[in-house]
């Protein structure tokens, strides 16, 4: 167990050094202007309009980096920053979000799977927390077990959610330099941006696996 306990720690502190470094990075682009000077809903309605998506709507949300795409209402939903913002940082998280719609539009596999098992994956997230506090107070295998499943749920989720956000800034940064929208260190400075953001999928699904082999192990230690 202590090894878990190591492993635990370390990427604790990896998500908080990604997540930090993701912050600083947005801040850092959103300082540079774009030479093209459109704003990050210009930047989705631009892009989907290259793509031939009519049915997708842009509309400007709340909070800091809460950009997303709901593939039921089929709208790209962006943050003030984002959506008024004329930087680096915000055409970048447009592109991205606008990946997402082309994902859609195109049924791109990984995105058909994430959506189709959400209603579950919502269902384990609100009980998980619960059921792993009791979890970890006893050793009544029935609950652990189900704790388990509800991890297990969540951990698929979220290494599904990896090709599906990758691929998105995939699609963003193809855009972004084939219509010419980010050109040389514009480009970069979103290709550097982006790499951040995933990276933070990567940490919380690795963070997931840990926490699912870990109650595996205590599971399995707490068989007769």
């Amino acid at each position: 167990m202590m090894m878990y306990y190591v492993l635990a720690g370390a990427l604790s502190l990896v998500g908080m050094f990604v997540s930090s470094r993701l912050k600083s990075k947005f801040a850092h682009y959103a300082q540079f202007g774009l030479r093209a000077n459109l704003t990050g809903e210009e930047v989705a309605s631009s892009m989907l309009r290259y793509y031939g998506i009519s049915d997708v709507k842009v509309t400007m949300g709340q909070g800091f980096l809460s950009d997303h795409y709901n593939p039921m209402t089929k709208v790209v939903n962006l943050s003030p920053d984002v959506f008024q913002g004329r930087s680096i940082s915000s055409a970048a998280v447009a592109a991205h979000e606008c990946g997402h719609a082309v994902q859609h539009a195109n049924a791109y596999a990984w995105l058909k799977m994430r959506s189709a098992i959400v209603p579950v994956v919502n269902i384990a997230a609100q009980a998980q927390s619960w059921l792993l506090i009791i979890a970890l107070m006893g050793s009544f295998k029935p609950l652990i077990l189900i704790t388990i499943a509800a991890f297990a749920i969540t951990t698929a989720f979220a290494f599904i959610t990896l090709p599906v956000e990758i691929d998105a800034s995939r699609r963003a940064l193809v855009w972004l330099e084939e219509s010419g929208t980010a050109r040389n260190e514009e480009y970069d400075g979103a290709k550097d941006a982006l790499k951040w953001a995933a990276l933070t999928y990567v940490s919380a699904a690795l963070s997931s696996f840990v926490m699912l082999v870990y109650l595996a192990m205590r599971y399995m230690g707490s068989r007769d």
